[in-house]
């Protein structure tokens, strides 16, 4: 039987009557990485920001290791959503200590998610000299640091040089072996196929296809048909 680390049902957002996301059931294997695909604006950021307790839902409910989601459980969720959260003139030793006296973690902490990262060379480099690439490993950093069993990745190749995102792949390929369950949204299709163990692709805020990675070229060609069919939906 399937181990799901967390769970949605009927999950549903809307802002101003515009519904956002609509009747999402998500359902994401522990120690995967689970790939969640779709175009911009089809209300990835906004599913996310729910299960990081960032929104909160108009209807529908979220479960977590197997209970009904609570704000305490994000001790055990890190997240990157949008823009890294650092301190432009901090190092990243700095930025990363900043976190652990506010969470009341141990300092050694710290050089285990900078290994982690391969960030341990930056020395007194400040944040702000950093390369886009260093800056979301930073931010990646900093969602490790209280050890989650998920975490949570916004589109984090956006932007990115090659050589940044073959490394950002690599490292997030390397998560489940340690214990660690990745969502990664993503427009990418190349990307999550690189990647994701499972997927789920929502369109018009709705789910459309969830399960295992379709193997050769029938994801752009299921990516394809869900896009037009959603569009011709929506007209």
């Amino acid at each position: 039987m399937q181990q799901f680390i967390l769970q949605t049902e009927n999950l549903s957002k809307a802002f101003k009557g515009q519904q956002v996301v609509d009747d999402v059931s998500l359902h994401i294997p522990r120690h995967t990485v689970y790939g969640l695909l779709g175009p911009n604006g089809a209300g990835k950021s906004t599913l996310l920001k729910m299960l990081t307790g960032i929104l909160r839902p108009n209807v529908g409910t979220i479960s977590f290791n197997d209970h009904a989601w609570s704000r305490d459980d994000l001790r055990h969720i890190g997240a990157l959503i949008e823009t890294p959260p650092l301190y432009d003139n901090l190092t990243a030793h700095e930025n990363l200590k900043v976190r652990t006296l506010t969470l009341g973690l141990p300092e050694s902490r710290i050089d285990e998610v900078l290994q982690i990262v391969d960030l341990t060379q930056t020395g007194k480099k400040r944040a702000r000299q950093f390369s886009l690439g260093m800056k979301q490993r930073l931010g990646i950093a900093i969602a490790l640091l209280q050890k989650p069993q998920l975490l949570i990745l916004d589109e984090p190749t956006n932007g990115l040089d090659p050589l940044g995102i073959q490394e950002l792949r690599e490292l997030i390929r390397s998560f489940p072996s340690q214990g660690i369950t990745v969502i990664l949204s993503s427009h990418i299709l190349s990307e999550v196929e690189q990647i994701a163990d499972v997927i789920g692709i929502i369109a018009q805020g709705k789910l459309r296809y969830e399960g295992a990675m379709p193997k050769g070229n029938q994801l752009e060609a299921l990516f394809m048909e869900i896009a037009i069919a959603s569009r011709k939906e929506a007209f």
